[in-house]
């Protein structure tokens, strides 16, 4: 596993073909953003998603909006609508199959932008009322079966790797610095103690997309 800062050095794999998936997590930017780096991150995306079938692409919230850029969509922002704390969303018939048939998932949030809509020849995966697109998949050309290993890219809206203690913690920040209101911070604090489906349910797909056996994780901390 290597790290990559596309944002202040615009690194990237020199033989991609090295790797066999491309995680990218959240960051405090705009997917948007007509920025150098930006714009050079959704090119490479887009060729990976094109030309490299066997290395899968992994986006969490930031991520997610990338590929969904990368994919031929608009990222924009929802109408200043922050989806802030653990967040109901409820899955379509593809994700039942990845989910072990729940209908309803509990993720934590950080998010006003969206990619309102799905991109071609990918499956919807869940929605929420304030963001209808909660993340989708494509399965690779010419799968034969639709097993979590067939799929090439998976990306939620969320963050599935978000406790309540880390999230507690950027709300107080964002609060202080004016980023998202009184209201929006006091529902967040209000709904914390909700069950949490990030790790046991949403990061075990992910093992189980990348072929690979998770490990223990203390979701406490």
């Amino acid at each position: 596993m290597d790290s990559y800062d596309v944002r202040n050095k615009m690194e990237y794999p020199e033989d991609i073909d090295r790797y066999s998936a491309i995680v990218m997590t959240g960051s405090a930017a705009s997917a948007y953003e007509n920025l150098e780096w930006i714009n050079q991150l959704v090119a490479y995306i887009a060729s990976v998603a094109e030309t490299k079938p066997n290395v899968k692409l992994i986006g969490i919230c930031f991520g997610h909006q990338i590929i969904g850029r990368a994919l031929g969509e608009d990222c924009v922002p929802n109408g200043g609508i922050w989806e802030v704390g653990p967040i109901p969303i409820q899955l379509t018939e593809t994700s039942k199959e990845l989910f072990g048939g729940l209908h309803e998932l509990n993720i934590q949030q950080m998010h006003r932008d969206h990619i309102p809509e799905v991109p071609a020849c990918c499956e919807l995966l869940a929605s929420s009322p304030i963001c209808k697109n909660q993340g989708f998949v494509r399965y690779a050309p010419g799968a034969l079966s639709r097993t979590p290993k067939d799929i090439q890219i998976f990306t939620v809206q969320g963050h599935p790797e978000f406790t309540e203690n880390i999230v507690r913690k950027i709300i107080d920040v964002r609060l202080s610095t004016g980023v998202i209101d009184q209201a929006t911070a006091d529902s967040a604090r209000q709904r914390a103690k909700w069950r949490n489906d990030g790790v046991g349910v949403i990061g075990k797909a992910i093992w189980q997309i990348l072929g690979a056996t998770p490990l223990k994780v203390n979701e406490d901390m």
